[in-house]
């Protein structure tokens, strides 16, 4: 079975960059082939990692509802096989990782038709690779649907804020609650100036009892990329943030 890896931590924070870096490290040390999950109804890890998103499992959920309302589901075709292609052409293939992008659904409702999907299509390519890496929204929702049968790495990620490190405590603690029993669970606090934490940022850590996997620094050149819309993984093995995070995934033998 892979090993797999969710990233979470309130909006905001950098969590979506950090997963970017964290996906493109694992596959320039070789560790792939990677799935790489979108879990964010505002998907935007596609662009962090430059890659063009044709479609997500939300779009074509409401293109096989309107091929059903207007009955257009080709003939000789039962709606089951139709589902099966539409879903299957959802998955982004890359060089060294593939993506699903969940996406939403229009309107209103919740996404727990597209979340089942989004789990059948994981369970169905999960065999072929060697790491799942899956980006969730600011809560746990789709971890604490079964998305991810099981986690071996969460990485919970803030900002060097007292705020940003107390909304990692709960989330944390929501994952106590929820019983998801990860491998193992960690804290990455990122965006601290010349990358050291204030005193303060310290003892907050050790007041809500989590485990300092590392600290990243405040780095300009990831706030360009973002004005200027290029992929932030891709900024150069030497970029400081980049080689603050090999560090730490190092030390996780990851």
């Amino acid at each position: 079975m892979p090993h797999t890896i969710a990233v979470a931590g309130k909006g905001g924070v950098g969590k979506t960059t950090i997963c970017g870096m964290l996906i493109d490290h694992l596959c320039a040390t070789g560790k792939g082939p990677v799935l790489v999950v979108d879990a964010d109804a505002n998907a935007n890890l596609n662009e962090v990692l430059g890659v063009q998103a044709e479609t997500t499992l939300g779009t074509i959920r409401e293109e096989m509802a309107q091929a059903e309302l207007k009955k257009t589901i080709p003939a000789g075709m039962t709606k089951a096989d139709y589902a099966e292609i539409k879903f299957n052409s959802a998955l982004i293939e890359e060089g060294d990782f593939d993506m699903l992008i969940m996406g939403r659904t229009q309107g209103k409702g919740c996404y727990c038709y597209v979340n089942g999907v989004l789990k059948t299509q994981m369970d169905k390519y999960a065999k072929n690779y060697n790491y799942i890496v899956m980006d969730n929204e600011a809560g746990l929702e789709h971890v604490a649907r079964g998305t991810l049968p099981h986690v071996d790495t969460m990485l919970l990620i803030s900002d060097c804020s007292r705020r940003g490190i107390q909304a990692a405590g709960r989330v944390a603690e929501m994952i106590g609650e929820m019983e998801l029993k990860p491998g193992r669970m960690g804290l990455i606090v990122n965006r601290a100036p010349d990358g050291q934490l204030d005193p303060g940022t310290k003892e907050e850590i050790e007041r809500q009892g989590l485990t300092l996997y590392g600290v990243l620094p405040q780095n300009d050149a990831i706030y360009r990329c973002d004005c200027e819309g290029a992929p932030s993984s891709k900024l150069p093995a030497d970029d400081p943030t980049k080689q603050a995070l090999k560090t730490v995934l190092q030390s996780l033998g990851l």
